[in-house]
């Protein structure tokens, strides 16, 4: 059986007027900024006239740890909405964009897949409307104004041993995680080491996907800390005078992007921090925007319910105000084997032993999500070489676990293979049942947010962190930001941080390696055994297999 790839589904995708989509949802077509025919930017002023409007229903969709098995997680969430619409709701998505990196290197795009996807696909996996290439230029435009600074006087006293903020670009590049800068002279600077960062992990982009607003993003992006004075004074991008400029270069990458699906429904896709070295979540401003519009609004949370589903909960929900009536946990039968022991190369053969040892993954994240105070879903993403019995598996698990199971075969039905989620979920999200709260309050120490995360969602025995880290919590306390919430930096693919411990692992430690304040975001970055913030590429590249074909189309992007 052969089946079209992700490229030619959406290449064959019969895509309406941007302008009918946004009718779907009432937006006038004045307050819609079109980038071509198939997709546009929702103007501000629009938004700010939906204060007053009553919320839809949110619904989360999250998923087990991440294997190369793959989950379907954005998949599923196109697949929900779509299904949602199908069956006579008015229902909008929220999904982030996709990043240059794994675009280029491993993971792939962000559109979907198969018949549940958002397109135009490969506009969106690419340059899309160019909120990236904003949130780059923003971020380094702070980066240059510091070391200009420096080079004309340092009026601000900043001990260059003590700059804290590093360049960022949207690529996965190991050489730039650690280098020296303004070599070759005088007349280049002061030389200093530093290093770069993705460009999702930037506080930037942290900042844009948590304003509210313009004024509240110029106020983030002036609350952040860029270096420190030899009496550990904190400097602020402020005091560069930096917000101004870097809040008119993110004027437009502020406003909602409108795209579609396949069905023609519509999608908000804005914004993109990684889950696993970032907060994970579409910006604050689309998912609130979405649901003043719709009746149900679909949104995913990153890579497995303990980073992204977590700090949707801990971070987004609690900074934003707003909270999930359902959770729908993303599962495909493959990965439950992967994490029962079970080789990539022998998934297509029917190992039921498998996926009942790979279930206590689906397990932890159900109690983990449970724990919140929010009903859970798992959607069984459908691959061919599922069987009845392997299915019939994760059914009774999931039963047992006081929670419903619900095959779905959007990947090749598009909506027609969600009809049944749709429904139940619907159901739920209109029942009442949720009775959200976040999992730590405001004022609990630090380092205790830290151990209630790695003790209650990672189930690990103990934190690890040496004096100095310690220390630097109870400074930041002392200087005010003890409220703030932790975003933990963990590797996807284990409830611990070690990427092969598979399955629902107890009893280990979460060694803290730095943390670091952002102030402007608000939370704490905690980074954790060997996860990086600038990722490297593989040793096969899918950019190798990138090109243009002899019609000039892209050849190669998934």
């Amino acid at each position: 059986m052969s089946f079209k790839s992700d490229i030619e589904i959406a290449r064959e995708a019969r895509k309406k007027p941007i302008q009918e989509i946004g009718a779907k949802l009432g937006i006038p077509s004045e307050s819609l900024l079109p980038y071509g025919h198939d997709k546009a930017k929702v103007g501000q002023d629009f938004i700010e006239s939906l204060k007053d409007r009553e919320d839809g229903k949110l619904i989360l969709v999250t998923a087990i740890n991440p294997t190369p098995a793959g989950e379907g997680k954005t998949t599923t969430t196109v697949g929900l909405g779509d299904g949602l619409n199908r069956i006579g709701k008015k229902a909008a998505i929220c999904i982030r964009e996709a990043s240059l990196g794994p675009c280029f290197g491993m993971k792939g795009g962000a559109a979907g897949g198969g018949y549940a996807q958002v397109v135009p696909m490969e506009e969106m996996n690419l340059h899309f409307t160019g909120d990236f290439h904003a949130v780059t230029s923003a971020h380094n435009l702070l980066s240059a104004l510091i070391d200009n600074h420096i080079y004309w006087g340092n009026e601000l006293g900043i001990d260059e041993r003590r700059v804290t903020w590093r360049r960022v670009v949207d690529m996965n590049d190991r050489a730039l995680r650690d280098m020296v800068t303004s070599l070759g002279g005088v007349a280049n600077g002061f030389p200093r080491q530093t290093g770069f960062d993705i460009t999702v992990a930037s506080e930037v982009m942290a900042c844009l996907c948590l304003a509210n607003d313009l004024a509240d993003l110029q106020k983030r992006l002036g609350d952040i800390i860029v270096a420190y004075t030899r009496t550990r004074e904190p400097i602020y991008a402020r005091d560069l005078k930096a917000d101004g400029a870097m809040t008119v270069l993110l004027k437009d990458a502020m406003q909602p992007n409108l795209v579609q699906t396949l069905e023609n429904n519509p999608a908000f896709v804005h914004g993109g921090p990684f889950a696993n070295i970032a907060h994970g979540c579409n910006s604050v401003i689309a998912t609130k925007t979405a649901l003043k519009l719709a009746d149900y609004v679909v949104t995913e949370a990153g890579f497995g319910a303990d980073l992204g589903a977590e700090k949707f909960m801990n971070i987004k929900c609690r900074k934003a105000g707003i909270a999930p009536d359902v959770v729908v946990i993303v599962a495909t039968i493959r990965a439950l084997k992967m994490n029962g022991g079970v080789a990539k190369k022998d998934l297509g053969s029917e190992d039921v032993a498998a996926v009942r040892s790979g279930c206590p993954n689906l397990g932890r994240h159900i109690a983990n999500v449970k724990s919140f105070g929010v009903p859970v879903v798992v959607a069984i993403n459908h691959f061919v070489s599922d069987t009845a019995a392997e299915v019939a598996a994760v059914e009774a698990f999931v039963e047992v676990q006081g929670a419903e199971a619900i095959l779905c075969r959007h990947w090749e039905l598009g909506s027609e293979g969600t009809e049944k989620l749709a429904t139940r979920v619907a159901q739920i999200a209109d029942s009442g049942l949720s009775q959200f709260a976040p999992l730590y309050y405001d004022e609990m120490p630090l380092f205790e947010k830290i151990e209630t995360i790695a003790k209650r969602i990672y189930h690990a025995n103990e934190v690890l962190a040496d004096k100095k880290i310690r220390d630097q919590l109870r400074q930041w306390e002392e200087q005010g930001y003890g409220h703030l919430p932790v975003c933990m930096a963990k590797t996807q693919y284990s409830f611990s941080t070690d990427p092969n411990l598979r399955g629902a692992p107890t009893g280990h430690g979460v060694p803290i390696r730095e943390v670091r304040l952002s102030a402007g975001a608000g939370f704490i970055v905690v980074i954790c055994g060997e996860i990086m913030t600038m990722p490297g590429l593989p040793r096969t590249p899918a950019a190798e297999a990138i090109m243009l074909n002899e019609a000039g189309e892209v050849e190669g992007l998934f």
